[in-house]
């Protein structure tokens, strides 16, 4: 009978999965903030596009970006040097490790996407509404 893996082998597949979707959070969350934003102020007006439909075509383009963007992710994880869990194809597909898999991809994504709100710091709060009016009691 195969052993299950131990907790340092579970704890090494939690972190093997969390690191690169820190950075798949990270830049999915970044891309369609800074993405959203330029549609809503920019092409908003000009097509009459709603906040929320610019926030989906931001999203569109977020994850069009992560797509493209997904090697180079896994290729600058896999520069942290983290250790292998050294499972074997059966240890992987136990149940142990499919939870900790999951942990770590949620975990990962989680603080990938908190970090990837960074742009918010740098947009402008005001809303579109008090422009409009401010523009219209200067004419």
């Amino acid at each position: 009978m195969l052993l299950p893996p131990s907790r340092a082998q579970l704890r090494l597949v939690t972190l093997n999965n969390a690191v690169p979707f820190v950075g798949f959070g990270f830049l999915d969350n970044a891309i369609m903030i800074i993405a959203g934003d330029y549609i809503d102020w920019r092409l908003g007006a000009l097509f009459g596009i709603s906040t929320l439909a610019a926030a989906g075509l931001g999203n569109l383009i977020s994850d069009l970006a992560g797509v493209v963007l997904a090697g180079y992710v896994e290729a600058f994880a896999a520069k942290f040097g983290i250790p292998s869990p050294n499972l074997s194809l059966e240890q992987y597909d136990m149940r142990g490790s499919k939870i900790a898999s999951a942990l770590g991809r949620c975990i990962g994504i989680a603080l990938g996407c908190l970090l990837g709100m960074f742009p918010l710091f740098f947009l402008k709060t005001e809303s579109k509404e008090e422009t409009d009016s401010t523009e219209e009691h200067q004419e």
